[in-house]
């Protein structure tokens, strides 16, 4: 019975009131009624439920760093090498790159987790909208969080599976009878998906503020219209056209208007500190602080302390040491010394973003061994690294090089936009006429030179794979490795699991029947 309690209060914490968390230690029917009735009484809960489905949206970091970059042209080991340069096992992860999929090694798997806050949000809509707990302020504000974030897990769902299933009224009580549902057609979701931005910037109105307690830790009216931006852009390639284009720009040249404080960083590292959180560059993160939550990804990216230190830092010739080189992690995702060769070599986003090593052979010459990801350093706790870094979803270079993009689409110039970020990236070494926008010999296919400043710009935050198959298959297949032959592995197989508890679902078209 104390167990059962126990359960019970973690399921009712403020990041869970649905029951898909606790289906395994309780008897659902019960609790799930008791537990609903009890709960939306005052503000004060539905504010803490709030703040619970941006909790379990942190949860998902992981899901939206390996679907949105890991299976593109970034990481992997180099040709002519046998292992990631520390001999550290890459333990399957390498089939997301090799593109290996299928049912028994998905590289994600149950849709990656996205559907328990997606019940969550359910039912957050359905209490708004079906009582008067808070203020029509407030109503308006928290559906505002609501439809962008549910848009925003259907955009994946959609960009990774395709045909998702969608579900859009809260599951409080579990019925065995109704476990099974087949998925909707792409066309289905994408729709689902713009209505649901809709809802957000109706409900937002034109306050483009963010939240006063959690500031950009929370979804805000500026995260809506980037969303909507991506995906309008994603269907101008699609049929959508100039019209969809044009929605994607004025989605984010609205940002710049209602959100005048945003603008880029000076230093790019400052983008990423984890003392400078809210900086005016930051649009929406998911938070990590001391203590409460770190990305949880990063150990996959970063190196063994005990296996770094036989190793070289060639900037700082010194040899990688326990004190400072604690990245205490597995390097089963590697960085291609191919990736830190795409910089040039005084862009000073090259060694922010990535930590090169290097072998110091007898005569003393530094002779690279490999790469690993640098861009979130954390900070030192007791002796030891914590990855507190807030991980971005949308920051304002993202809205520049989208906004760029758009132009590109409508026949105009992106110069301004392209050249503000790379005048950023080169500091003190930029020139205009020689490093800028159109001047470098990229520049003469603009998607090229948007797709190669989105690259050096995001590594390690969830963008590469997305952003080649926004511009098309075409995209994918150049830079991958993926061959055109294999066009059913721009999408993510199934796993066993989720095809046996859902036996409506059919795996992805092309990958072998369940």
């Amino acid at each position: 019975m104390k167990k059962n309690i126990k359960n019970i209060l973690i399921c009712l914490g403020i990041s869970a009131i649905a029951l898909s968390s606790c289906k395994k230690d309780l008897n659902l029917s019960p609790v799930s009624n008791l537990s609903d009735a009890s709960y939306w009484k005052t503000p004060d809960q539905v504010d803490a439920f709030v703040s619970g489905i941006h909790t379990r949206f942190r949860d998902h970091n992981t899901s939206f760093e390996f679907l949105g970059e890991v299976r593109a042209d970034i990481y992997g080991t180099d040709p002519g090498t046998t292992a990631t340069f520390t001999g550290e096992a890459t333990q399957g992860m390498e089939r997301m790159w090799l593109h290996t999929l299928d049912a028994d090694n998905s590289g994600v798997s149950n849709f990656g987790g996205f559907y328990n806050n997606i019940n969550q949000i359910n039912l957050l809509i359905n209490k708004l909208n079906t009582t008067n707990i808070v203020s029509e302020t407030s109503k308006k504000n928290y559906l505002g969080i609501a439809y962008g974030m549910r848009a925003f897990y259907y955009f994946q769902l959609y960009r990774s599976w395709g045909k998702a299933v969608i579900a859009t009224d809260p599951t409080v009580d579990i019925d065995i009878s109704n476990l099974a549902k087949p998925a909707s057609t792409e066309a289905e979701v994408m729709s689902l998906i713009k209505s649901d931005i809709d809802l957000s910037n109706e409900n937002f109105g034109t306050d483009y503020s963010f939240s006063a307690k959690n500031k950009k830790g929370f979804w805000s009216k500026s995260a809506t219209q980037m969303l909507n931006a991506e995906v309008h852009l994603w269907t101008s390639y699609r049929g959508g056209g100039t019209a969809d284009a044009t929605i994607a720009k004025t989605a984010l040249t609205s940002i710049q208007s209602g959100a005048p404080a945003l603008s880029l960083l000076n230093n790019f590292a400052d983008v990423f500190s984890s003392t400078g959180k809210d900086n005016n560059e930051v649009i929406f993160v998911s938070r990590n602080k001391l203590n409460e939550a770190t990305l949880p990804f990063i150990g996959n990216f970063v190196p063994q302390t005990s296996l770094i230190i036989n190793f070289y830092d060639s900037l700082a010739v010194r040899k990688f040491d326990v004190v400072t080189d604690n990245y205490g992690g597995l390097l089963r995702i590697p960085t291609k010394i191919a990736t830190y060769r795409k910089f040039n070599e005084n862009d000073l986003r090259k060694n922010l973003t990535i930590q090169a090593a290097y072998s110091q052979p007898a005569a003393g010459t530094f002779k690279i061994a490999g790469a690993f990801l640098k861009k979130y350093q954390g900070e030192q706790n007791a002796g030891s690294r914590a990855f507190t870094n807030d991980f971005p979803i949308y920051r304002y270079a993202d809205l520049l090089l989208l906004l760029a993009e758009a132009k590109v689409a409508l026949g105009e110039s992106p110069a301004t936009e392209i050249n503000l970020v790379r005048a950023r990236a080169f500091g003190s070494n930029y020139n205009e006429a020689t490093l800028g926008y159109p001047h470098q010999a990229i520049d003469a296919d603009p998607k090229e030179a948007i797709l190669q400043e989105r690259l050096l710009e995001f590594i390690g935050e969830g963008k590469r794979w997305y952003d080649l198959r926004r511009m098309g298959n075409n995209y994918v297949f150049a830079k991958t490795g993926l061959a055109s032959s294999e066009t059913y592995k721009l999408l993510w197989p199934i796993d066993r699991t989720s095809l046996t508890n859902n036996r409506a679902l059919t795996q992805t078209d092309g990958y072998p029947l369940f």
